[in-house]
């Protein structure tokens, strides 16, 4: 049990608590399937209620929630530790990471490691990180239209889930430790290479 309400599409977030992150536009995602007769659990994992500028932003969020009708929809789950992350992971049915800028996009990544697709906006690493429509989706940021409509795509036709899935774990594999490791030491090695030949003298 890893306290997770009962959905039979579960989305899911992971990440600070802050408008950078871009949740507004995910939850507004929410709302337009709700408003289309879809609907779609989405819990919120990171922050804590009354905690600084994280609390004042989860509360403005909370708000939000309110007004859209979406509380018995949205679950604000609070932080929780690294190693039990793949277990939500693993049990959504997507990944979304909405930000307005990201320069890497671990959350996505480990996601992807656990076979499970993800929206993203097409910003920073993560415009490098999904492959659009082969590995997950890309969103422009703020707009909660088409994320929507890649959710729905998502949440309405399981072999598309698990065609994405898959492929996600497959490039998920390219950034293991041992093939990073590898490309660290070759690009050591090609420039120390290359000072060594600038650096003997000519008349030799």
């Amino acid at each position: 049990m890893i306290g997770i309400p009962p959905c039979e599409r579960l989305v899911l977030f992971v990440g600070r608590i802050e408008p950078l992150k871009g949740i507004d536009t995910l939850i507004q995602a929410i709302a337009i399937l709700r408003s289309r007769g879809f609907y779609v659990c989405l819990s919120v994992i990171g922050g804590e209620p009354g905690t600084g500028q994280q609390g004042s932003e989860m509360a403005r969020l909370q708000e939000m929630c309110q007004q859209a009708g979406l509380n018995d929809l949205v679950a604000f789950l609070g932080k929780k530790a690294q190693e039990t992350l793949p277990y939500y992971y693993s049990a959504a049915e997507v990944v979304v990471v909405p930000s307005h800028y990201e320069s890497f996009g671990m959350v996505a990544l480990e996601a992807m490691a656990c076979g499970t697709p993800v929206v993203a906006s097409q910003v920073g690493g993560l415009a490098y990180l999904i492959q659009d429509g082969i590995n997950g989706y890309s969103v422009p940021v703020d707009d909660p239209q088409l994320l929507a409509d890649r959710l729905m795509d998502l949440l309405s036709d399981q072999n598309l889930r698990e065609t994405l899935g898959r492929n996600a774990a497959q490039s998920a594999q390219e950034y293991a430790w041992p093939k990073i490791a590898e490309r660290v030491v070759k690009l050591y090695t090609e420039v120390l290479a290359g000072e060594s030949t600038r650096e003997t003298p000519s008349s030799l």
